[in-house]
């Protein structure tokens, strides 16, 4: 089975003697204009639109990005990503959708290592600069922040870059919105979540018994991303062993494939879209940058909190002011932990729900044990009084 490219994020796994035809600039996107008219009405998923297409997933996701950007359609939900036709939708579709020939199987010789492929062109969705915040996946605002020596807020700088096909590691403490803005950027994004226990099962997937006592390979999200021309977001990926992670970088180069031992020498190709972006939290125990994951990721962005952010949010002036002060003496070597705008954020609830003082108290009780001293006066001197973590006292009792 050889791979028949018709066009930037429209690759089909053609069956031997069948040809797919080159889609033209703005095909795919008036073919799922009438998917989407067809069915008026109902909330599809780029996943569904790209079944019936028997087109890549993500070049699908980026045509329904272009029709919501231009009115075309409208995003029904975020979890999942959904999309619906609008008024409009009728006007931008095909006259009529002609099906991509169905796949064959998926296992194979492997094929002798290509050549670089040339990066997909990028799209209108993704070139376009964000004006404002990002919904996530969850339902919750994402602010952009600008990258620095640019002019592009970082949802449009990684989206541009995932065009270009250059793999980008977001570094910075933990709580500071590393998630965050790949979740922005990316709602369609598959996430692995890295620690010193992941294996390579845990990425390409493992054998799994079904209730009928048999065995079947279990695809990992590894594979699903690649198969489906989505970003995968390997969060904590330091902390992962180099050999396990080591199975991803054939997808990241030039050869955007790789071979599952454990299932037979299955060879498993990248589809356009497929992109690799992730995230490291310096000074964690256990955490190793290594030369060759630096290697891979060509672009490396330092992630810190937007304290102005926090102040924006209705966060208590003077628990940013606690922050801000920690920062700097983290900075200055002094300290090893300074809250973040995770930590604010929980201020912001806790306070709400059991008053400043137990949440100014909570950032003294959260603070790792060598540098609680000098927490519990920062916050002392900013609230003007002391407070001690939160702990159980006396047991209620009932009164006659």
């Amino acid at each position: 089975m050889t791979p028949t490219t018709t066009s930037p994020g429209t690759t089909a796994a053609a069956s031997p003697g069948v040809s797919v035809p080159r889609l033209r600039n703005g095909e795919l996107r008036a073919m799922v204009a009438k998917v989407l008219a067809d069915r008026a009405g109902t909330a599809l998923t780029p996943r569904a639109i790209a079944h019936t297409l028997n087109r890549s997933s993500g070049a699908v996701g980026n045509a329904c990005k272009v029709l919501a950007d231009r009115g075309e359609a409208e995003i029904a939900s975020v979890t999942p990503l959904s999309y619906r036709a609008t008024t409009t939708t009728a006007s931008a579709a095909a006259p009529t959708v002609t099906p991509a020939p169905a796949k064959s199987g998926t296992a194979r010789t492997p094929r002798p290592k290509a050549p670089p492929a040339a990066a997909p062109a990028p799209t209108s969705s993704n070139s376009a600069v964000v004006t404002g915040p990002v919904m996530r996946p969850n339902g919750t605002e994402y602010h952009p922040r600008l990258v620095s020596g640019t002019t592009l807020p970082d949802v449009t700088a990684l989206r541009r870059l995932r065009d270009a096909g250059v793999a980008a590691l977001l570094y910075g403490p933990p709580g500071t919105g590393k998630t965050s803005v790949v979740e922005a950027a990316f709602p369609d994004c598959i996430t692995v979540q890295g620690d010193g226990d992941t294996v390579v099962a845990d990425l390409v997937g493992d054998y799994t018994k079904t209730p009928d006592g048999e065995f079947v390979f279990v695809h990992g999200p590894l594979v699903r991303a690649m198969r489906d021309g989505v970003p995968l977001f390997v969060d904590d990926a330091t902390l992962i062993p180099p050999t396990v992670l080591a199975v991803v970088y054939p997808a990241m180069d030039g050869r955007r494939q790789i071979v599952i031992k454990a299932n037979g020498g299955e060879v498993v190709d990248a589809a356009p879209g497929f992109y690799v972006v992730a995230g490291h939290n310096p000074g964690v125990h256990g955490a190793v940058l290594t030369d060759a994951l630096a290697s891979r990721f060509s672009v490396q962005v330092q992630v810190s909190s937007d304290y102005d952010l926090a102040d924006q949010l209705g966060v208590d002036r003077k628990a940013v002011r606690v922050a801000r002060n920690l920062a700097t003496r983290q900075e200055r070597g002094e300290i090893r932990w300074a809250p973040q705008l995770r930590e604010l954020l929980a201020f912001k609830k806790i306070a709400a729900v059991l008053g400043t003082d137990a949440a100014a108290a909570n950032l003294v009780g959260i603070a790792p044990e060598e540098d609680r001293v000098t927490v519990a006066a920062v916050v002392r001197d900013a609230f003007g009084r002391t407070v001690t973590p939160l702990a159980l006292g006396a047991r209620v009792t009932t009164k006659p």
